[in-house]
């Protein structure tokens, strides 16, 4: 008797005018190793976020899933299988991104030549506002080059490639994005697919090389020593504490709450016992119980950012108006589809942003009183999802919160405390010292490419132009806590803490074989950049203020005025 195959469940075969159509009729697919989830279901209870998910929608996100996500994870998502394609998928730009999108007709969509529709979707500027041509222009072939660290096209501060000042504002910032696009085109590999097919093939080789040398287990000894680190310093808190030397008391704090924090990032990432339920524990446990921070808020904020990063209108880690601008984009009030809402170049921007590399560090110093903002607009408002396997995450957070200022803002700061100004001294000395951290956040990314590529541009190839690393020596590695792997981490965000630096050789070499620049500083270096943007910035706002008041009186004289 011949034995026959059982046909697999919502094996359809669906083409790329279908899939659209149900992207068009609000639909949120996205694509994973060839298969084609229907994801809506799953927004509202994915622990990570809506956002995230939508960052996808019309993608191949089978490296940004197989990335953020464990195989137990991955496993669960083909309950929302509802079919397969069919050959190499070419991405569209997500309807959160500005995408469009069209209606499926039967009747008429065999008439339509679908070899040249991936390139109907030009990637749009921003959200906000019409697309630019500088935007809808075929992407041009680039040429692929290696690049020394020393290269002078890796200096985050491109010139102004004209002399003469352009009267009208938004031809300027045009003009700006087209150059910054233009020289991410010629330092790395070609956005054609062939070409990024080969980036992704390689960067999936690696990760699998990764995997037999052991990379992704857990370094339990090395936890240890945090402990005992985390011990120290706590104990030398309560110790000044106890003399009412409360300024190095609050010293300590500061220290301990600096370090707990790559901690927290770690178990965030799932990089510790690898178990969603314990890492999540383990997170919530020291950043709101310990810390005050909520972890849910992080890693709504976080895994967009590991998503879309550096992107002006996506990105919230870069999203900064009115005290930062990383890039010449953010003068054009554009909206965060992360914040659901206009980051206005206000007056009061327009004030601070030409001397923004000035304050970056005086700010960066009050940086964890908004992640504290942060924490309770999330936790109060909602965000995170009420039901599904994360339910539980608000609850143990607001319950962490309590304990959080009952033991630091009433045992130690009402009941310790004797005076208003030892009160204070302790509260800012402890919560300034942390800007180190904030530092180590912003220098990673501060500096690096902003442009957008369009969507053909594979996850590894923007994940190290949007990246880079800090070089420092092994045993400064405690104070940096992995965050100076930051282009590692990347690539592999589940991979933990202490096995980036042995990662990092690897993802080198990878870099050199595919054609990608690796930025890589040391700190004094890297921290150099970041104010060079910044300052960079900051002029090409008062370059865009003269250009905006040259405007205005030519239409005064125009109008008779």
């Amino acid at each position: 008797m011949a034995s026959t195959t059982t046909p697999r469940k919502n094996d359809t075969l669906l083409s790329r005018r279908q899939i659209e159509g149900l992207i068009a009729d609000g639909r949120s697919i996205i694509i994973v190793n060839g298969e084609v989830l229907k994801v809506d279901p799953w927004l509202k209870y994915h622990p990570g976020g809506d956002k995230a998910i939508r960052h996808m929608v019309g993608r191949d996100a089978t490296d940004e899933v197989t990335a953020l996500h464990s195989l137990e994870a991955q496993k669960q998502m083909q309950r929302y299988r509802i079919g397969r394609f069919d050959g190499r998928w070419a991405n569209f730009v997500p309807p959160i991104q500005g995408g469009r999108f069209r209606q499926y007709c039967e009747a008429t969509s065999e008439e339509e030549s679908e070899e040249d529709y991936p390139e109907h979707q030009a990637p749009s500027s921003d959200i906000s506002r019409a697309p630019s041509p500088v935007f809808d222009t075929a992407e041009p072939t680039a040429r692929r080059r290696i690049h020394s660290r020393d290269d002078p096209l890796l200096s985050s501060a491109s010139s102004i490639s004209s002399t003469t000042e352009p009267e009208d504002g938004m031809s300027y910032l045009d003009a700006q994005t087209k150059e910054q696009i233009n020289l991410d085109i010629a330092k790395y590999p070609s956005l054609d697919l062939n070409t990024q097919d080969e980036v992704v093939q390689k960067y999936r080789l690696l990760d699998q090389r990764l995997k037999e040398e052991h990379l992704y287990d857990c370094n339990y000894t090395a936890y240890a020593i945090e402990g005992c680190r985390y011990t120290f310093l706590f104990c030398m808190m309560l110790l000044f504490l106890r003399l009412g030397w409360y300024a190095t008391s609050g010293l300590f704090l500061g220290c301990l709450w600096h370090q707990l924090v790559f901690t927290v990032h770690d178990a965030g990432h799932m990089g510790i016992t690898h178990n969603f339920h314990v890492d999540t524990t383990i997170g919530i446990i020291i950043a709101d119980f310990i810390g005050g921070l909520s972890v849910g808020w992080w890693k709504r904020n976080h895994n967009v950012h590991h998503i879309v990063t550096n992107s002006p209108e996506h990105d919230p880690d870069i999203e900064h108006l009115p005290f930062f601008a990383i890039s010449h984009r953010f003068l054009e009030s554009l909206t965060s589809s992360f914040y659901e809402r206009v980051m206005a170049y206000d007056a009061f921007a327009k004030f601070i942003l030409p001397y923004q590399a000035y304050l970056y560090y005086p700010i960066l110093t009050f940086g964890r009183f908004n992640l504290y903002f942060l924490s309770w607009e999330y936790l109060i408002r909602g965000l995170g999802p009420k039901k599904g396997p994360a339910w539980w995450h608000r609850w143990l957070e607001l319950t962490g919160q309590v304990f959080f200022w009952y033991w630091f803002g009433y045992i130690i700061m009402y009941k310790t405390i004797p005076t208003a100004s030892e009160r204070l001294s302790f509260l800012m000395v402890s919560h300034m010292i942390t800007m180190p951290l904030h530092a180590q956040i912003t220098l990673s990314h501060f500096a690096m490419s902003t442009a957008e590529l369009g969507p053909h541009e594979s996850f590894p190839q923007k994940m190290l132009r949007t990246t880079m690393d800090v070089d420092c020596p092994q045993w400064l590695d405690f104070f940096h806590g992995g965050l100076q792997f930051q282009a590692v981490h990347h690539l592999f965000p589940r991979m933990p803490r202490h096995n980036l630096r042995r990662a990092q050789k690897l993802v080198q070499e990878f870099c050199v074989d595919v054609g990608i620049p690796y930025a890589l500083y040391g700190f004094v270096d890297g921290s150099k950049q970041v104010i060079g943007r910044l300052g960079e910035v900051g002029r090409q706002a008062a370059i865009l203020a003269k250009c905006q008041r040259v405007t205005a009186e030519k239409g005064d004289i125009l109008h008779g005025h």
